[in-house]
């Protein structure tokens, strides 16, 4: 048997399982994701984060949902690794790390981390989806990972508190339109010029979770695209906390650049796992 190190995070209530790869020696990761997510048999977590050696960055992050699956880019699991690093002297406060091919520059201050991401791509406003209560409007972009974006009162009459959540973001996450790959949903709430109310139905976990960065730079692009929010956006999230989104609108209709995801990285508890 052998024991490995771990230690658990939490982004704004979105929480992983961080592990130090650089030695090597993991096994099978998707298989070891499912088991350490898992809330019942192993530690419980949104997702592994796994912290590998890289020759462009001063690490490389690889993410796996809870089910094991790849998700794209993950914000929250990013701002989480960059604080683990930072803490673990892996890296200076002002550092960068790889995920997916592209390099993501990080800021640790304490426990607030700010990442700059991805320029968003494929944004596309009001599309009309056939559901079993009937059609609804809703909007999509990548934002390193798909999210589908369903705006209260845009057409509808859903209640963010209220809503089921599970049911008509796991409809619309299996959706024929999205597939194969699928998407995540977010269900906002604008509630005045620079904030925003989120709930969010992840691909990967298949179920609401109490954050999602990406999902929340999705939420904002959309919400500007719309003229309901302008400029930086405080984005609430399920847990309560508040993720900062800041943007630049490019001379493009729909451009948006200098995307920068800012909230809380915190530790929660370390140990050892066997294997």
């Amino acid at each position: 048997m052998k024991k490995i190190s771990f230690t658990k995070m939490s982004g704004a209530g979105n929480d992983f399982v961080v592990i130090d790869n650089r030695g090597g020696g993991l096994p099978d990761k998707p298989a070891l994701a499912r088991r350490l997510c898992d809330r019942h048999w192993g530690i419980g977590a949104d997702g592994l984060l796994v912290l590998e050696k890289s020759e462009s960055a001063d690490y490389r992050m690889e993410y796996y949902n809870a089910d094991g699956s790849h998700g794209g880019m993950c914000g929250n699991g990013g701002r989480c690794i960059a604080a683990y690093a930072f803490k673990r002297n892996i890296a200076e406060r002002l550092h960068s790390f790889e995920a997916l091919n592209f390099r993501y520059k990080a800021v640790v201050s304490e426990e607030v981390v700010t990442l700059t991401m991805k320029d968003p791509k494929d944004l596309r406003i009001g599309m009309m989806l056939p559901l079993s209560s009937g059609e609804m409007r809703l909007h999509f972009v990548n934002t390193g990972a798909p999210h589908a974006v369903v705006v209260i009162g845009d057409g509808n009459k859903l209640n963010s508190e209220t809503m089921d959540v599970q049911g008509v973001g796991r409809e619309i996450r299996e959706h024929p339109y999205f597939r194969p790959s699928g998407t995540n949903v977010n269900f906002v709430e604008a509630a005045g010029q620079s904030l925003l109310r989120i709930r969010t139905y992840e691909r990967g976990v298949e179920a609401e979770t109490l954050a999602c960065g990406t999902g929340s730079i999705a939420s904002a692009v959309v919400a500007a695209a719309l003229g309901r929010v302008r400029g930086s956006v405080d984005v609430h999230v399920r847990s309560g906390s508040v993720l900062r989104v800041d943007f630049e609108v490019g001379e493009e209709k729909g451009e948006f650049r200098n995307i920068r995801l800012t909230g809380p990285a915190v530790e929660v508890f370390e140990g050892r796992f066997v294997v």
